[in-house]
């Protein structure tokens, strides 16, 4: 199997950076995606990149992103012959955890009901018509094509996951001229104070990382003076000043650091140098929210939770609530 033509896929990205004086970030970029698809390739990379080659030809397709599934239509019905390529394909990207998604009639119930938390969010961000956008902790990019649908002139989305990616190319291969692109790399990875964006989007992202404040910073780094963050994370309850920190494991999960209140975490971003913070959503997460499915075959939310007590993990702490919190780069 040959290497993954990352160059091609990225082309579009890296020639607007090197036309628009940014050269120095597309350089960087080239030498990150070399080292992660050249240098050290993943063990998975050869079946993903088949499953991704596999998907059918299809001319004149239209999208919807305006709705709860991110939606691709054809002018003219799949034959049995693509209908089989198609899902053959898509099954070869599982697991799905972002979503849904509709491939021509070919429907995605993903783990996560991603369009949920959009609809929870959606009513408080600013506008987003005509803005540069960052999703970091992007996933499958679900949310970046949302924010396509909503009017945005570009939408960058960041996560190291690399089938996460294939998954968004699965997208990106039947609307290849829409300004929507997903980098594989981390946050660390961005130039420091690059101050390109309109808005940044941090989702499910705070509490995987050990220093949160220093996410906090990077984040205001990425952001145009004026520029609006938009940060979900999970929270506890409790005064200003409280954050949980699990011992081990939360939810099953390893990489989980710090769960601060609310109110802790305003005074964190007003430590960042954000300015009218404020908090527009608070949610429990639920059990139709995370789920497996056909899609997503593995153990979900169910299992995280004690069976006597789904208020609570399966190790005893609270179980998970999420806020979302929004403010400003003075």
């Amino acid at each position: 199997m040959p290497n993954f033509d990352w160059k091609t896929c990225f082309r579009q990205l890296l020639t607007e950076l090197d036309d628009t004086g940014q050269s120095d970030w597309a350089d960087l970029i080239r030498a990150q995606l070399s080292r992660r698809f050249e240098d050290n390739p993943h063990g998975d990379l050869g079946r993903w990149q088949t499953a991704l080659g596999s998907l059918p030809v299809i001319a004149e397709t239209t999208a919807e992103l305006n709705t709860s599934s991110i939606t691709l239509r054809s002018a003219a019905p799949l034959n049995p012959d693509q209908q089989d390529d198609l899902e053959k394909g898509l099954r070869g990207l599982m697991p799905w955890r972002k979503g849904p998604f509709d491939f021509f009639g070919t429907h995605i119930d993903t783990e996560w009901r991603s369009d949920w938390k959009w609809d929870r969010i959606s009513p408080y961000i600013s506008d987003l018509k005509g803005r540069r956008i960052l999703d970091v902790g992007c996933g499958s990019g679900y949310h970046c094509w949302r924010m396509l649908g909503e009017g945005a002139e570009r939408a960058i989305g960041i996560d190291p996951g690399l089938l996460f990616m294939f998954q968004f190319l699965s997208v990106k291969r039947y609307l290849p001229e829409s300004p929507v692109d997903l980098l594989p790399i981390r946050m660390e990875d961005l130039p420091q104070g690059l101050e390109a964006f309109d808005t940044t989007f941090s989702m499910g992202v705070l509490y995987h990382r050990r220093s949160p404040l220093d996410h906090l910073l990077e984040l205001k780094g990425t952001l145009r003076r004026g520029g609006e963050l938009v940060l979900e994370t999970l929270i506890v309850d409790g005064p200003e000043g409280y954050s949980l920190m699990p011992e081990d494991r939360y939810g099953q999960m390893r990489n989980v650091w710090f769960l601060p209140s609310c109110d802790t975490l305003l005074r964190w971003l007003d430590r960042a140098g954000f300015r009218n913070a404020r908090v527009v959503d608070v949610s429990v997460t639920s059990t139709d929210e995370q789920r497996s499915t056909d899609w997503m075959r593995f153990n979900s939310l169910h299992d995280f939770l004690d069976p006597d007590d789904p208020t609570k993990t399966i190790e005893g702490y609270p179980g998970p609530k999420r806020a979302t919190i929004i403010a400003e780069k003075p």
